[in-house]
């Protein structure tokens, strides 16, 4: 779960809404995307899905833990599962998300787990399995978009901005990406959430305040860079907003 700060209220944000935004940005990316890479980006987080339903609660802040606050084991519960809920969607797919996650403990400080260990070996093993007949490279190359639509989508409903996105060296500013990396000069994405007022002591008041609480949809607006004034058809940078349900972007 993402939690985005408006005002004195949260607003609540399902891994897989995330992951939907990731998809929209995967469908609007340049060159065209194969179906399956589009798929693994909207399906990334769906081992999220059960755990956000039922979201454990932060004492510490009185809120639901964000995806950043998890406890290890619940952790490595969602990403245990995730490829193999993609699995009888498509074969690619689900090594594109195991592929990802992955690379999220690979990043992690604690590979010396046991836990960790088992889990990545796991992994790779079924990747092994999933991966045979695929191109290594394609694969890769595929694996590092899924990361970056991911990191794409979380800056822009967390606010980094301004960041860059590493993989691809893409500086994203004030609902700007230079280089421009879609096939049309203005792209929309949207997603749901939840806005949720108030803190809460106990786990149950907590779900039963998000289970009650009205949904909002936020609606994201990115345009190319502005083209030199000699230029025809250039088009003006604008900051992302907001549906009139929604907080306004940063």
């Amino acid at each position: 779960m993402l939690l985005r700060p408006d005002g004195d209220d949260t607003i609540a944000i399902g891994q897989p809404a995330h992951a939907w935004l990731s998809g929209q940005l995967a469908r609007a990316w340049s060159p065209t995307q194969r179906e399956e890479v589009i798929l693994a980006a909207e399906q990334h987080d769906i081992g999220m899905a059960a755990w956000d339903s039922e979201p454990k609660l932060n004492p510490e802040t009185g809120l639901p833990r964000s995806f950043m606050q998890l406890e290890l084991d619940d952790h490595l519960e969602c990403w245990s599962r995730a490829a193999r809920l993609v699995l009888p969607q498509s074969r690619y797919a689900a090594l594109l998300v195991s592929m990802h996650g992955t690379a999220l403990y690979e990043r992690r400080r604690n590979l010396d787990d046991v836990r960790v260990r088992a889990f990545l070996d796991g992994q790779r093993e079924l990747q092994e399995r999933l991966a045979r007949g695929f191109d290594p490279d394609e694969v890769r190359r595929d694996q590092r978009l899924i990361w970056t639509w991911d990191s794409l989508s979380l800056g822009l409903l967390l606010g980094w901005q301004p960041f860059t996105l590493d993989h691809v060296g893409i500086e994203v500013r004030d609902g700007t990406l230079d280089p421009w990396p879609f096939s049309q000069p203005r792209v929309s994405v949207r997603c749901e959430g939840r806005r949720l007022a108030g803190r809460y002591d106990q786990e149950a008041a907590m779900r039963a305040a998000l289970e009650a609480a009205p949904w909002v949809t936020l609606e994201i607006e990115l345009t190319a860079p502005a083209m030199p004034p000699a230029s025809a058809g250039s088009s003006t940078p604008s900051a992302p907003r907001s549906g009139s349900s929604g907080p306004e972007s940063r």
